[in-house]
């Protein structure tokens, strides 16, 4: 345990996050997602649900500020648009930490090859569909 770090924050997920530079992604999944078969580097919390995990990345890392968009949700089958309750709770959760910033809707392959992509996918066991984010990694000012 550590003083001020969220003990959701595990080991080897801490260390990834201090690994990532600039402009790398990490995707947050449900636990219906393929992890395996998207993860370029696979971290799994089971047992926890997407949220959690969300909000206490959010609470180490900061979010690129350099592109326009730098967060981005999955989307309820081809609906960009359509917000489940769980899309909410993860702008909401986003919007604390980051006010500035807007959760971009991607649209199934869209939102899938960008997963692929990603440095890091972390498998939650988010029971609710489309529980799915991606934030990009941006930099710590002196």
């Amino acid at each position: 345990m550590l003083k001020g770090i969220d003990p959701i924050l595990s080991p080897e997920l801490l260390a990834t996050l201090r690994a990532m530079g600039h402009g790398d992604e990490i995707a947050i999944v449900d636990g219906n997602y393929p992890g395996v078969e998207h993860a370029r580097r696979l971290i799994r919390l089971d047992g926890v649900t997407l949220l959690p995990v969300l909000n206490a990345i959010l609470s180490v890392m900061p979010v690129d500020d350099f592109v326009e968009e730098a967060i981005f949700r999955s989307t309820f089958r081809q609906e960009r648009d359509r917000l489940e309750p769980v899309h909410r709770e993860m702008i909401d959760c986003c919007a604390r930490h980051e006010p500035d910033r807007n959760v971009v809707p991607l649209v199934g392959a869209d939102f899938y090859n960008r997963v692929r992509a990603a440095h890091t996918l972390v498998q939650t066991s988010e029971p609710r569909l489309y529980a799915n984010i991606i934030l990009r990694k941006g930099v710590i000012y002196p």
